[in-house]
């Protein structure tokens, strides 16, 4: 990224550039000083000329009538066309470039017409004047369709950076307003995970009550079930807190590409239905009977999870299909794969890109890859996504394990 450094509010480059200008006039007054017509009093003109050049980007359409005013005072004292005179070029161009509207260009174009007549009557040679005219005229219309031109390009370049600054907004708003979406759904999910385990608690603890004294080790087993649970919804609700806390952050440019997916319906689920990883297999037969062709396989020993991690696994599984048959198409190979470990489970999904095109629209799901990072983060878990070297898209989602029941004994509030 590259800073223009500026002076008197500008960028250096153009006043320097301004600067040069002012000074080419300066030194054509300067060289003419002896042999031209007027002397000193015509150098003085062109000085004036050169100095108000400096302003030529910012006061365009003064610089062009302070140039004209000189030019006249010139034609009044019958001094002819003199070299600085490049300076009522210059101050032309300008005003067609950077006037901000047209018209001034056209009114300047106007006024030099009218100067190359008078211009043209002062010229001293064996020539008919109209020659000298049309010479003068070709030069003067060349350089006003110059600046025409670079005024046309000049805008057209200034609209596609306004509306790519606009597309641009317009992408981070709606990124927003996804993660938004896919907040309040996670939120509401923990919180149904919550309720239900404060319904495990309450009915365990009035077992407890009622067996207490007739079956002892029951009660104790009932009470262990309740402390577990406990913990269980205690971290549940910190989880919930923390998605209901966090601001939304953008997501990266590339994500909304692949975010919001068409499954047909594939995923959708009642409302207030929080599915289990034992309902994986019915998941990937319904993607099946959509057209992909999905593998699954599974490497270390499954281990019973919270329901909230338990949903989250079954939410990337079925955002990373969604997205295959989208992105991948009709007749793509998936390869799902659930790595257990002490510490973590990993969930893969890769697909070939190999597919064809869905043929009709479908209703969307969740918001892919938006939606999967928020599920992840939620639980303190990684999600890298992008492209294979064959050609297809590859998800993988690390997740870390809770800690043994015994470990957070000790806690005991919502932070």
């Amino acid at each position: 990224m590259t800073v223009d450094r500026l002076i008197f509010g500008r960028p250096l480059r153009s006043v320097a550039f301004d600067v040069a200008v002012a000074g080419f006039v300066a030194l054509f007054a300067v060289a003419g000083v002896v042999a031209q017509p007027g002397g000193w009093p015509a150098t003085l003109v062109g000085f004036a000329m050169a100095l108000v050049l400096l302003f030529r980007r910012t006061h365009p359409s003064a610089v062009a009538a302070a140039v004209a005013a000189l030019a006249l005072v010139q034609v009044v004292a019958g001094w002819g066309p003199l070299g600085y005179d490049v300076a009522v070029l210059i101050a032309l161009y300008s005003v067609v470039k950077y006037a901000d509207r047209l018209r001034d260009g056209i009114a300047a174009g106007i006024v030099a017409a009218v100067g190359v007549v008078l211009a043209a009557l002062q010229v001293r040679g064996p020539a008919a004047w109209w020659a000298s005219a049309l010479w003068f005229g070709m030069v003067t219309a060349a350089v006003w369709l110059v600046g025409l031109n670079v005024r046309t390009r000049r805008l057209y370049v200034l609209s596609l950076e306004e509306r790519a600054a606009t597309l641009e907004r317009e992408r981070e708003a709606e990124s927003r307003a996804a993660v938004a979406e896919e907040r309040t759904r996670i939120a509401r999910e923990l919180h149904d995970v919550v309720a239900h385990s404060m319904a495990v608690m309450i009915v365990q603890a009035d077992g407890v009550r009622f067996t207490i004294d007739r079956d002892p080790a029951t009660a104790r087993e009932a009470a262990k079930v309740v402390a577990d649970t406990g913990r269980q919804a205690l971290e549940e609700m910190r989880r919930l807190v923390g998605v209901l806390r966090e601001p939304s952050r953008p997501e990266p440019a590339a994500a909304p590409a692949a975010a919001a997916a068409s499954d047909g319906g594939l995923s959708a689920e009642p409302a207030h239905r929080r599915p289990a990883l034992v309902e994986l297999p019915d998941l990937l037969d319904r993607f099946r009977a959509a057209g992909l062709a999905v593998s699954c396989a599974t490497t270390g020993e499954p281990t019973p999870l919270p329901p909230g991690l338990e949903l989250t696994v079954y939410r990337v599984v079925q955002e990373s299909l969604t997205n295959a048959l989208k992105h991948a198409g009709v007749g793509a190979s998936v390869e799902v794969r659930l790595d257990w470990s002490p510490a973590a489970v990993v969930v893969r999904a890769v697909d070939d890109g190999r597919g064809r095109p869905v043929v009709r629209p479908a209703p969307s799901g969740g918001h892919g890859l938006v939606g999967m990072r928020e599920r992840v983060g939620v639980y303190d878990g990684s999600l890298a996504a992008g492209p294979t070297l064959g050609g297809g898209w590859r998800v993988e989602a690390r997740l870390p394990l809770p800690s043994a029941p015994g470990a957070e004994e000790g806690e005991a509030g919502v932070p």
